[in-house]
């Protein structure tokens, strides 16, 4: 039974519990403003698409997808505060490299500091989520750690507003043959003032959070909380996952769905503008509403699990999500953008509900398994850049859309079949 007496947190520990909860905010702002750079880079460097698509790559594969399991033994060596820190103080110095980046106006050091962004976000959230819970009663740490969530799709509706309003509307409306035909001097004026506005936005974002940081490191008040879990083993751990078939399907649902989710969202710019004739920055309004969309969906969702079973619901969506898919390749115009930004309310559970299914039974390798999960991140990466590589080849951001649909084809069967497979016969939720 539920005692509803029970505090949330302790009234000691409301600031400090705020600065975290915040943080939740901050990595959604800098995710999903990530995204917009594809549609700037793009039209700044006349770039194609599996060019811009490297973005994703560094963000996802470089940054993410290589930290999770590395973040964890730091994080179980020291404690989560000191995880914060480190990966609080990485985002920070990745945005504020923005500055030297745009000095050189070499993408690859974009791309640099990127990645040292991403892989401090990758420490963030392993460290975050968990020093959440332990912030406070054992029995509402479910509670703090939803709370603490509901503040990460606000935080990515920021983002995009923020790049709509500091980065998008900068862009100069020159075309790529455009650019081509001017001088280099026009050329270089031009770039010059674009890529000053994707680097002060950054810089100051770093700014800002490096007050965030600072108040963190010398609150007195802030929970010394460690994990003390008992020792990893790794190998045995890794040896028992491997052979887990209905853990190995759902890291690779994991894999294949933020797959889906970062190439849909990637190209949601590209696509608008093309379908409706639009610029970056009222292209993005677009992009706003499926985050709108993605968020009442998520808490839509929660509620119809009363009702229907996880992995069948997951399936659902999915099978919807492969529809309106089909719309968005063939049809274009106001019916694609429309479903495009419908694919967005079917993603809304996935991540959480492809998370706790494969997790499920796991016991004492929950841990490992859950960084494993946390890593399947990298198909952002591999994903978003096919689907790159697709619109090249194929002259067709429409045709592109093909890869997601793929994805969602794979997530359903996972809902429906795999996450079933060799599940315990007592689970413990």
């Amino acid at each position: 039974m539920i005692n509803r007496k029970t505090n949330l947190m302790p009234a000691s520990i409301v600031w400090p519990f705020f600065l975290i909860t915040s943080l939740f905010a901050w990595w959604g702002l800098a995710n999903n403003m990530t995204d917009t750079l594809l549609a700037a880079f793009k039209r700044i460097m006349s770039m194609s698409d599996s060019q811009t698509a490297l973005i994703q790559v560094v963000f996802y594969g470089a940054g993410y997808g290589l930290l999770a399991i590395p973040a964890a033994i730091f994080i179980k060596k020291y404690s989560y505060k000191s995880g914060v820190l480190l990966g609080l103080g990485l985002y920070i110095i990745g945005a504020l490299l923005f500055y030297p980046a745009k000095l050189t106006a070499n993408y690859y050091y974009f791309l640099a500091a990127i990645w040292i962004l991403s892989g401090g976000l990758s420490i963030l959230e392993t460290a975050a989520n968990p020093y959440i819970i332990a912030m406070g009663p054992e029995e509402t740490g479910t509670r703090r750690l939803n709370f603490a969530q509901s503040f990460n799709p606000l935080g990515s509706i920021m983002g995009v507003f923020l790049s709509k309003l500091f980065i998008l509307s900068e862009l100069n409306s020159a075309s790529a043959q455009e650019r081509a035909a001017m001088n280099i001097r026009e050329l270089q004026a031009i770039q010059s003032g674009e890529l000053n506005a994707v680097t002060m936005t950054y810089v100051v974002v770093g700014l800002f959070l490096l007050i965030t940081w600072i108040l963190i490191a010398i609150n007195k008040s802030m929970p010394k909380a460690y994990d003390n879990r008992g020792p990893l083993n790794l190998l045995p751990t890794f040896k028992r996952l491997i052979k887990n078939r209905h853990y190995v399907w759902g890291v690779i649902a994991q894999f294949f769905y933020v797959g889906a989710q970062i190439g849909v969202w990637s190209f949601t710019i590209r696509y608008v503008m093309q379908e409706l004739n639009l610029n970056e920055a009222d292209a993005s309004s677009y992009y706003i509403a499926a985050l709108v969309l993605f968020t009442i969906s998520r808490f839509m969702c929660t509620w119809l699990m009363k009702f229907i079973a996880p992995g069948n619901l997951l399936a659902y969506l999915s099978v919807l999500a492969v529809l309106l898919s089909i719309i968005v390749v063939t049809s274009g115009g106001y019916p694609g953008v429309l479903a495009l930004v419908g694919i967005s309310g079917c993603m809304s559970l996935m991540f959480p509900t492809i998370f706790g299914l494969a997790v499920r039974g796991l016991g004492e390798d929950t841990k490992i398994g859950g960084s494993g999960v946390i890593m399947a991140i990298l198909g952002g990466a591999v994903i978003t850049q096919i689907q790159g590589f697709v619109s090249d080849f194929t002259q067709s951001i429409n045709t592109a859309y093909l890869v997601p649909l793929i994805c969602f084809v794979i997530i359903a069967y996972y809902g429906l079949a795999a996450s079933k497979k060799d599940l315990p016969a007592v689970v413990s939720e």
